[in-house]
């Protein structure tokens, strides 16, 4: 079996993305790493090549800046990646993503379970989604709770907006793909970089989602009843970067107003409280 890891960046360390740390959590698992670094304005390129390691192969690309509509840019980026990728799997991995030291072997183990069974497309992962401090976690249906990161890299997927796969099959209509679950967690940690550092990715990013970002950004703009405590442990290669880059006060905005889409969300928790749902949205088909 060979694992191939993959992913995309640009401008990593100008919108304080952990790149570094997400790309050596998952360096121990594959076999080789494709990493497609957009030209920009900071060192990311520099920051990982100095990672050395005989695994990693950098793909330089310039994005289409022409392009506004719905992520699709970040499609082409992600797929340029995987492209260049030959192993059995293809793990995509985002940039404020970690992977925990302790669940290695639980995806290897899943990884070699899987192979032989052509009907498991993808792998879907359990998510952590860490708001405001690495101290408590968004759980609202807003946020999902399990998603695709491993891909069978011996079909005709693509990716529509760089977030999830679709599995194309003929060539008039896509799919989803069937995923079994690793059992293992993604841990993500995009929403506790620094204020300022997130003012400006979404800055940046918001060019390609046909929108335009505000000038500032404050954690505490969110209903504070989707969050709850964290009880578990970091992945211990994230451990410097939360104590040096990560937000660590959350402040709830008083005068914050409840949105319809904040209000929708409390009344599907209240059902999944009741009946033991999961209304979050799911990108693959589970695979039984």
């Amino acid at each position: 079996m060979k694992i191939s890891g993959f992913t995309f960046l640009r401008n990593g360390t100008l919108m304080g993305y952990p790149y570094l740390e997400s790309i050596r959590s998952l360096l121990p698992l594959v076999d080789e790493f494709v990493i497609n670094i957009g030209a920009g304005n900071d060192d990311t390129y520099e920051r990982v090549a100095a990672i050395a390691d005989p695994k990693i192969r950098i793909i330089r690309s310039h994005w289409n800046e022409g392009i506004h509509a719905k992520g699709f840019v970040y499609a082409q980026q992600k797929m340029i990646a995987q492209y260049n990728c030959t192993g059995d799997w293809a793990f995509y991995l985002e940039g404020d993503e970690v992977l925990h030291e302790n669940d290695l072997n639980r995806i290897r183990e899943s990884m070699l379970l899987h192979l032989p069974d052509p009907k498991v497309e993808a792998l879907a992962f359990h998510y952590h989604h860490f708001y405001g401090t690495p101290n408590q976690v968004a759980t609202s249906p807003a946020w999902y709770r399990n998603e695709v990161r491993v891909i069978r890299n011996t079909i005709r997927t693509y990716a529509p907006d760089g977030l999830y796969w679709m599995v194309m099959p003929t060539h008039r209509r896509g799919r989803h793909p069937h995923a079994a679950h690793t059992g293992a967690h993604i841990y993500h940690y995009g929403y506790v970089r620094s204020a300022e550092r997130m003012a400006e990715k979404n800055r940046r990013v918001a060019q390609y989602w046909d929108g335009v970002a505000a000038s500032t950004f404050d954690y505490g703009n969110i209903d504070a009843r989707i969050l709850v405590p964290f009880s578990g442990s970091h992945p211990g290669i994230i451990e410097a970067w939360l104590d040096n880059e990560a937000e660590q006060t959350f402040r709830p905005n008083p005068s914050y107003r409840l949105s319809k889409r904040d209000k929708k969300h409390r009344i599907s928790m209240k059902l999944e409280k009741w009946f033991g749902w999961d209304l979050s949205r799911k990108h693959y088909l589970p695979y039984k």
